[in-house]
């Protein structure tokens, strides 16, 4: 027990990382030593967040043991932080009871959540077990599209009326604190539900008792439709520093609330996702490094047989341009140095203009102005780097024809490079592709076999062969 009292003692001194660190390693060693009573000890100063971090970096098997040392309302406080793969694990692994009381008691959204993510035979068998209050609203959050802000919305809320004294606001607020995700912003309805304003928790605090909420509330409210796509929904409440923004059906009926911790979900996700689709892989939302190894290499093959494809091309108009190669064998030094410089060029610009999209950075200057602004910028890159290639041409082969050839060359991949990087973005775009997805293989198919041709093209003039 003193090892124990030693050990949270140095909890409380730690860097939130060390804490994480060192309260996964020494519950996996009480776990393995079979000290249960111990292994609860160290979790009580735990907030429930790292505690859920150190049971996803337990083994397996380890998982449903760590999750049964919680009380039961830890237990459903670690439950929402706990990753997908590992709820769903536990679904399959506690017992029966404590899989719906513990379900039962997240809230919708959450619950929403993890159902999107279970095998549909499961899903309704939990639904089944809800309370009848819990299925309802459950089954309201399913109903809509996924990706909107009707599915990742909270049906739990605190509505006033404009009639209500500021003294009769604060009552109420009392009485529903609890059974409500948000308390900051309260919104205010007319008798048929229709959002007429907001006020909030500051403003009511800050007013006379006997005034009315009509008075005080602003009634030029920032909303979402429940079809308004998640992604629009995070860039509005990071636009405005809201906690939370209301939903509202198309006749303007208050249905849920968005709030910021599910937009801080959302972007990390989103941009995951976009992150991945660069490197080739499409992670659906999954954890890329919990996706079993053979579906990993399944949907990273796909663009890799595409770049070899690619290269079987650019192989072949290498092999065309012999007569060139055989009269200037030493033109074949700089052909990886060529297209690689230009690969990267086009990445840059590529990934550059996809987080412009994401961001909506770029929405005010359009497609065309973008494409030129890089084109101009693989001009100066082109330049500054090509003035270095041709002395270093130069200098390892002593020929100024081959060198200024190489200059020259880069100079024109690199705008070709930025060209394709900016303008393919947009154009999977409009073709309602994934841009992070499609564009990476394919502005290498372009700089790899296009740049290729400048290259010998350009040699043939300047060496007059």
């Amino acid at each position: 027990m003193t090892e124990t009292n030693n050990l949270n003692s140095t909890i409380q001194n730690l860097s939130r990382r060390e804490l994480r660190y060192l309260v996964r390693t020494q519950l996996q060693i009480l776990l393995e030593a079979g000290d249960l009573q111990a292994a609860k000890s160290i979790l009580v100063p735990v907030q429930p967040a790292d505690i859920a971090e150190a049971i996803e970096g337990l083994p397996e098997a380890m998982h449903a043991l760590a999750f049964r040392l919680l009380s039961k309302d830890e237990a459903i406080e670690v439950y929402e932080y706990l990753d997908y793969s590992v709820q769903e694990r536990l679904i399959e692994e506690l017992k029966s009871q404590e899989v719906c009381d513990i379900v039962d008691q997240m809230s919708p959204d959450d619950r929403a959540r993890l159902f999107d993510e279970l095998p549909a035979k499961v899903v309704n068998r939990l639904l089944e077990q809800l309370s009848p209050a819990e299925r309802q609203a459950t089954a309201q959050l399913l109903g809509y599209e996924a990706d909107t802000a009707g599915r990742i919305m909270t049906l739990e809320l605190i509505s006033l009326k404009e009639n209500l004294t500021v003294s009769q606001a604060l009552e109420r607020i009392r009485n529903l604190a609890n059974a409500s995700e948000m308390i900051y912003y309260l919104y205010v309805m007319d008798a048929a539900r229709r959002l007429t304003g907001i006020v909030s928790l500051r403003e009511l605090v800050t007013s006379q008792p006997e005034q009315i909420i009509g008075e005080i509330m602003t009634r030029d409210v920032v909303f979402v439709y429940t079809d308004t796509d998640q992604e629009e929904v995070a860039r509005l409440i990071q636009r405005y520093d809201f906690l939370a923004v209301p939903v509202v059906d198309r006749e303007q009926l208050l249905v849920g609330i968005v709030t910021v911790d599910d937009v801080i979900d959302i972007l990390q996700q989103e941009t995951t996702e976009d992150i991945y689709a660069l490197g080739g892989v499409e992670s659906g939302g999954d954890n890329y490094f919990q996706m079993n190894l053979l579906e990993i290499a399944r949907k990273r093959v796909v663009w890799l047989l595409v770049l070899l494809i690619t290269n079987t091309v650019t192989g072949t108009i290498i092999k065309s341009q012999e007569d060139i190669l055989a009269k200037v064998v030493t033109l074949t030094a700089f052909i990886p140095l060529l297209t690689g410089t230009g690969g990267n060029v086009g990445a840059q610009s590529s990934t550059v203009v996809i987080r412009g999209m994401n961001t909506d950075e770029i929405r005010s200057l359009g497609a065309l102005q973008v494409i030129s602004r890089e084109a101009i910028a693989g001009a100066f890159l082109g330049g500054m780097l090509g003035m270095i290639a041709t002395v270093w041409a130069y200098f390892l082969q002593g020929r100024l024809e081959v060198a200024i050839a190489v200059g020259t060359s880069l100079v024109a991949i690199s705008i070709l490079a930025s060209i394709s990087g900016s303008a393919l973005p947009f154009l999977f775009r409009y073709l309602r592709l994934d841009p992070a997805l499609m564009s990476a293989p394919f502005i290498t198919t372009a700089v790899d076999v296009v740049g290729v041709l400048i290259y010998f093209n350009l040699a043939r003039v300047i060496l007059k062969l």
